[in-house]
C-alpha cells in the first residue's frame, strides 16, 4: 500500500517554516550555524538553534513542558487544518503518532538535577516524566485528542526514519488509516558533551566528506509528516533497516551494513540504482562515517548519484536527522530543485569520489522523480528511505 505524504510542518536552523526551509535550502544558506559559548565546558562551537518564537505550552502537566515539545508542536500547527481535516475523514481512533528523539526533556531534566545537587531539592519546574522517550507522542496525541498508536522509537540517529517506516507499516496493517510520523530533538549539553568525549565535534562549520574534515556540529530540529492512505503527489515508495551491530559508536568500516540497507531498498520498490534521481547522504563529516559511507555508496551507485550532506546547513540534529533529510527529499521533489554540498571543496583521495551537488543544481529529466535518504546511527543501526512523485 502507497504510504502518501500529505503534509509536512518543519523547523530547523533553517528556517521556521517549510517555505522558508525550502528557500535557504536550496541556496545553501549557512548563516545560522552560528558560534555559540556554554554547550561544552572547554570552547564556544558552532550549534544549529531553531530561531523561532516557540508556542508557550499552556495548560499542560509539568511532565510535558520541555522545550522538545514546544518545537514539536510548533510543527504540528503547520499542518494543523491537515491533521483537523484527516480526524473529520477517519476518526481519532485511526490515527497514530510515531515519533523519533533522542533527547526528549532532557535538558529540562539536567537543569532539575543541578539544582537539586545545588539545593537539595528539586525545582518545580521539574518532573521525572520531562525525560522519559515517549513523552514527545503522549504529549502530540493529548494535545489533538488522539486515540490511535501511539510511541517514540529511539535508535539514536536513525530514530525519526524508522518512524517513518513505522507509519507505514500501521497503514499496511490496517490499524491506522493515518499517522503523523516525524522527529525531534533539542539541544542540550548532555548531547553536546557525549560527542565532545568521543572527541568527534568541530570547532568550526563541518566539512563533509573533506580531507579536512574534523566532526560534527549538533543541531535541533523538529519534522513532522502527515502520512496516509489518502493520495498525495508525494509518497514514501520504500523504507528498508537494519543493524550490522558492528559497534557501539562506531561505523563498520566496510559500510556492508549501509550497502546492504540501500539495496534492500531499491528492491522493496522495484527500483534500481539508475532510477535514482538524488541521495540525501548521512554526511556527518566525522572521519569513519564519512569513509564508510563514500565506500558504500560508490558500490551501490557505480555510475554516480548526484548527492549531498545537508548537515553543514542544519547541524546533526540526532533523532530528528532521519524525518529532516525526508522532508528535504520531499522539498526537492515539490521543488525539482536539488540542495548544494556545502564543503571546501577538498576531496579526500583516499576515498571514492562522490557526485556531490553544486549550486543551482536540479533534479534530472528521469521520470518520475526517485530521491533516497540515508541514516546512520550508533550501536550499528542503518536505515534508506525512498520518496516519489506519484501519480494521483
Amino acid at each position: 500500500m502507497t504510504a502518501y505524504l500529505n503534509a509536512l510542518g518543519l523547523l530547523c536552523a533553517l528556517g521556521n517554516d517549510k517555505h522558508q526551509v525550502s528557500e535557504r535550502l536550496f541556496a545553501g544558506d549557512t548563516s545560522d550555524m552560528q558560534v555559540q559559548a556554554g554547550w561544552v565546558p572547554e570552547r564556544p562551537l558552532p550549534v544549529g538553534a531553531v530561531q523561532a518564537e516557540l508556542p508557550l505550552l499552556h495548560g499542560v502537566s509539568t511532565a510535558h513542558k520541555t522545550r522538545n515539545n514546544q518545537l514539536l508542536l510548533a510543527a504540528a500547527q503547520q499542518i494543523e487544518g491537515d491533521i483537523q481535516q484527516a480526524i473529520q475523514r477517519y476518526g481519532r481512533a485511526r490515527i497514530g503518532v510515531v515519533l523519533g528523539t533522542s533527547t526528549t526533556g532532557i535538558d529540562e531534566a539536567t537543569q532539575g538535577i543541578s539544582r537539586y545537587l545545588q539545593d537539595g531539592e528539586f525545582p518545580a519546574s521539574y518532573d521525572y516524566g520531562q525525560q522519559e522517550l515517549a513523552a514527545p507522542a503522549e504529549f502530540l496525541a493529548e494535545q489533538l485528542d488522539l486515540a490511535g498508536p501511539c510511541y517514540v522509537i529511539s535508535t539514536a540517529c536513525t530514530s525519526s526514519a524508522r518512524a517513518l517506516l513505522s507509519a507505514q507499516r500501521l497503514l499496511n496493517s490496517g490499524l491506522c488509516d493515518a499517522v503523523l510520523c516525524g522527529g525531534v530533538d533539542s539541544l542540550c549539553q548532555l548531547t553536546l558533551n557525549g560527542f565532545g568525549s568521543l572527541e568527534a565535534l568541530a570547532d568550526e562549520r563541518c566539512n563533509p566528506f573533506s580531507r579536512n574534515r574534523s566532526g560534527i556540529n549538533i543541531g535541533e530540529a523538529a519534522a513532522l509528516f502527515l502520512m496516509s492512505k489518502a493520495p498525495a503527489p508525494i509518497a514514501l515508495l520504500s523504507a528498508a533497516a537494519n543493524s550490522d551491530a558492528h559497534h557501539i559508536s562506531a561505523p563498520d568500516p566496510t559500510g556492508k551494513g549501509a550497502e546492504f540497507v540501500m539495496r534492500q531498498a531499491l528492491a522493496k520498490a522495484n527500483l534500481k540504482a539508475e532510477d535514482i534521481s538524488y541521495l540525501n547522504l548521512h554526511g556527518t563529516a566525522t572521519q569513519h562515517n564519512d569513509a564508510m559511507e563514500s565506500l558504500a555508496v560508490a558500490n551501490v551507485f557505480p555510475s554516480g548519484v548526484p548527492c549531498s550532506s545537508s548537515k553543514a546547513m542544519t547541524g546533526h540534529t540526532l533523532g530528528a536527522a532521519g524525518a529532516l533529510e525526508a522532508a528535504f527529499c520531499w522539498l526537492s521533489l515539490a521543488a525539482k530543485r536539488l540542495p548544494p554540498h556545502i564543503w571546501d571543496g577538498e576531496g579526500d583521495e583516499q576515498l571514492p569520489a562522490l557526485s556531490l551537488t553544486g549550486s543551482n543544481s536540479h533534479l534530472d529529466g528521469k521520470s518520475p522523480p526517485r530521491t533516497m535518504s540515508n541514516s546512520f546511527a550508533f550501536g550499528g543501526n542503518n536505515i534508506s528511505l525512498i520518496l516519489g512523485v506519484v501519480d494521483v
